[in-house]
This record gives C-alpha cells, sequence and structure tokens, in this order.
C-alpha cells in the first residue's frame, strides 16, 4: 500500500433518493450520509431493528444471481453494484448507504441517478490521506466454465477496460474503456443494465423481476417474439404495445451509445471491485465479465492487499557501515539515554529515513514493563519512530543542535506483535507531504523478526530554542 498526498473525501450533507427495486418490487428509499475518515462504503437497513450494517465487503458476497447481493448475519442487500460504482466513479472514499429495503431502487438501471444525488449533496476533503494498491505484477482471476476473466497489469492510474461476446447477433461484439476514472460520469455513469428476450422471459415466470419496466433497462431481442409472448410483454410493462425496433432492443429506448452494453459492463466492473476495500493503482481487463467472476477477483485481489500488508518489511544489511552511528545521531537529537530510542541511521533522503534499535534486557523500562514477562512498550514504539523521523526533519536545517522537536498529533496507531528483548527493530519513516515551516507529516513503520509491529501517522515541528548569533 502507498500512502498518497490525496486527501479521502465524503459527501458534505446527506441526500436521498426514492424508487422500485428492481426484484423485489418495493418503494425504497435510499440516503446517502457522510462517514468518517477509513469508513469506506458501508449499508444500513433501517427498516429492520437495530439498523444493522453491512460492510461493502466481497467476502460478504452470497450470490450473484441478477446482481451482487450481500449478506452479513442474514441481513441482506440485493443489487448493490450500481450505487458503490457511483460512490467509486465520484472518488468519494467514505459514506453510509441506508435503505429502508434489501435493494437500492433501480432507478433507470445506471448509476446516474445516484451521482446526480451525490454531486448535490456536495464533495468534501477530509483531513486523513488516501492509501492506494499499485499494482507491481499481474493479477488475474479466470472462471473455467464461462471463460471469463479479469486481470489486473500495472498502470500509473486506475483504468477499465471490458470486452463482451455474448454469441448473439443482435449484440455481438463490443469493447468500453475507461481511462481515467474523472471521465466516470460522462462516458459511464449512464449506461443502463440490460437483459436478453430470453432471459427477461424466465424472470417473468417466475416473478423475480417486478419492479422492471422498459425505462430501467434494455432488452435485446435474441429470438422470434409469438404473439403470445408479446402480450404477456405487454401486460408484464404495463405498455398497449410492444414493438421491436431496427436495431434489435424492445420497445422504444434509444441507446445512449453504440456499446452501452459493454459500457454498463464496465460500471459493474468498478462497482463489484470496490468490494476489494481498496483504491488500485492499475489497470484491469475485464473478458466477459460478470458479477461472479467480478467479486471472485475482488475476494483474490483482498486476500493479496491483506497478505502484502502483513509481509511488506524493507530488507536493509544490518551489518552495513550505517550512515549515522549513535555519536552522529546524539549531535543531531536532544534526546541522551536512557530515552534515546535510535542507535543508528541505514538511509535518508529528502523523502524517508530508516533508522535501527537493538533491543536489550538492559533498557530501564524492562524493569516495570513487565517484570516478569517484559515487553516493549507500544508508547515508546511511537516515541522511537517519532525520533527516527526527528532525524529527518533536522536534516533540513543547518544547525540541528538548535533545534526541538514536537508531536503535533499521532493518528492510525496501531500495534500489531509484542516487542520483546533481543529484537532488533527497524523504523522507516515516509512524508506525507514535504516539509513546510519546520511541520513534519509522516507514516511511520516499526518491524522485528520480518514483520510488522507497530505504524502510525505522525505529525512534528521543529522549534529554535537558541537565538541565531
Amino acid at each position: 500500500m502507498m500512502k498518497t498526498t490525496e486527501k479521502q473525501r465524503t459527501i458534505a450533507k446527506e441526500v436521498s433518493l426514492t424508487g422500485v427495486g428492481l426484484h423485489t418490487g418495493e418503494n425504497v428509499t435510499i440516503k446517502f450520509l457522510p462517514a468518517p475518515e477509513n469508513h469506506g462504503y458501508a449499508f444500513k437497513r433501517v427498516d429492520l431493528e437495530g439498523g444493522p450494517i453491512i460492510e461493502a465487503d466481497a467476502n460478504y458476497v452470497v450470490n450473484t444471481q441478477r446482481g451482487t447481493n450481500l449478506e452479513k448475519r442474514g441481513v441482506k442487500i440485493h443489487t448493490s453494484e450500481h450505487v458503490l460504482a457511483a460512490l467509486v466513479g465520484l472518488e468519494i472514499d467514505n459514506a453510509l448507504i441506508e435503505l429502508d429495503s434489501p435493494e437500492p431502487p433501480i432507478m433507470d438501471g445506471s448509476s446516474k441517478f445516484f451521482v446526480e444525488a451525490l454531486e448535490k449533496a456536495g464533495i468534501v476533503e477530509q483531513e486523513a490521506h488516501r492509501e492506494v494498491y499499485v499494482i507491481k505484477d499481474v493479477i488475474s482471476y479466470k472462471d473455467e466454465d464461462t471463460g471469463s476473466e479479469i486481470t489486473v497489469i500495472p498502470s500509473e492510474e486506475y483504468q477499465v477496460t471490458t470486452m463482451v461476446d455474448f454469441g448473439t447477433k443482435v449484440l455481438g461484439t463490443q469493447n468500453a474503456t475507461l481511462e481515467h476514472l474523472s471521465d466516470f460520469k460522462m462516458e459511464i455513469a449512464d449506461a443502463r443494465t440490460f437483459s436478453f428476450l430470453h432471459e427477461l422471459e424466465m424472470l417473468l415466470e417466475n416473478g423475480l423481476i417486478k419492479g422492471g419496466d422498459l425505462n430501467n433497462a434494455i432488452v435485446y431481442v435474441d429470438k422470434e417474439i409469438s404473439e403470445a409472448t408479446m402480450k404477456k410483454l405487454e401486460k408484464a410493462f404495463n405498455k398497449e404495445k410492444l414493438s421491436v425496433k431496427p436495431n434489435g432492443i424492445l420497445d422504444n429506448l434509444t441507446l445512449h451509445q453504440p456499446n452501452e452494453a459493454a459500457r454498463h459492463k464496465l460500471l459493474d466492473v468498478i462497482g463489484d471491485l470496490a468490494l476489494a476495500r481498496v483504491r488500485i493503482k492499475g489497470k484491469v481487463i475485464a473478458t466477459k465479465p460478470g458479477h461472479f467472476v467480478n467479486t471472485q477477483f475482488a475476494k483474490k485481489l483482498a486476500k493479496i492487499v491483506k497478505l502484502e500488508k502483513r509481509n511488506n518489511v524493507p530488507k536493509y544489511d544490518l551489518h552495513q557501515a550505517p550512515l549515522m552511528d549513535v555519536t552522529q545521531i546524539m549531535n543531531m537529537l536532544p534526546h541522551r539515554p536512557p530515552f534515546l530510542l535510535v542507535d543508528k541511521i541505514l538511509e535518508l533522503s529528502d523523502s524517508h529515513v530508516v533508522g535501527v534499535k537493538n533491543v536489550t534486557m538492559n533498557e530501564p523500562f524492562f524493569v516495570g514493563h513487565f517484570p516478569g514477562a517484559p515487553v516493549m512498550p507500544g508508547v515508546l514504539q511511537v516515541e522511537a519512530m517519532a525520533q527516527t523521523g526527528g532525524i529527518l526533519v533536522l536534516s533540513t536545517v543547518p544547525d540541528p543542535e538548535n533545534y526541538l522537536t514536537f508531536f503535533m498529533k499521532m493518528d492510525n496507531v496501531k500495534f500489531k506483535r509484542q516487542v520483546l528483548p533481543g529484537d532488533t527493530l527497524i523504523f522507516k519513516c515516509d512524508l506525507i507531504s514535504p516539509i513546510r515551516r519546520g511541520i513534519c507529516h509522516m507514516q511511520a513503520y516499526a518491524y522485528a523478526n520480518d514483520k510488522l509491529v507497530s505504524e502510525a501517522e505522525l505529525m512534528a515541528q521543529i522549534v529554535k530554542t537558541k537565538p541565531e548569533k
């Protein structure tokens, strides 16, 4: 994961829409609400006791028939993909989605109305910075039964290409590409869902599409329609007369683009991959995508990200001559034993620093923490990371001995594993934003035994203590 200079975003105020659920036929109100930093996307069923919440997570996918359906502890959300695509497409990081029904309203079968509502609410920046998963190697998932496949390859930004082939003359082969996420609203958001006539007949016969009409789905006629079937469709859609247009579409819908089907499949891919709960820097290539392959790929990607987060330990030669030894560190830092918690500096650049501490049983804090089972206090791990970062910020001034470094804030502090006597701690601090007016904002990590043991987002400021002569 890479911490970026971009800020997380949410909406400025709540906004709601009302419509009909495609498969339930029920009236439903969807409400988007602002959410705190690092919240991500989550659905809340306000029609159920206690208002249970289901996070938009691939691990909760239970069914991908006629949409991506989530379930957590018996609480369900149907057809989540169009809503999630709108949030991703507008680069909104955090939002709570309230529903008074199991599924969002279908609206016109696209993300258009959700995008419009979110823009009406306004989009605001938050304090926390975004993390992005940078694709460095090719990752793929293929469904051998259908031939559907999704691959992601390295790229400078999040891009998506879909290639669809339904083996029918009426639709044929189509491609669609989104080069920049900022183009989602104009190029993808209004692409409507579609169905083939033979699928529609089955859904109607089994009562599985109660909220449909010809304004929220494109129907491709891939077979001859008998008079009896046509009358059945006219009754189902409450139309006096239906017809098939020359381009093979039922009734009077006009395509927004010739490749609207491929564009809608791209919309679905974006919405389904949101369930990986990670922003992607890479190009997604989806061949014959569908909700099953999309969500399986999202699960695979989420597992890879989790594993890399856990094991992403930088490698350093601890036997090499240090860039700075402890004497040189004391020439720069005001700290002294027993509170000097950095033994040497291995790397130092304009944007990062790497330090080392050898933890021994002779550390004074082990006398009281805990005498029978010594564990290095977490707060001292943070202090050690801060001292390492202090080297970074003090290296920007010509007389570091005349400055003190003070904490301004600490965010997202996490302790993963115990640090014990005999461990060698490696600290890595990376600037989140350039140092300005002596203020250093950095992401810090501590590693031991090839594992991440603690991390924190730190902000500190250096203050001159001695006047210039």
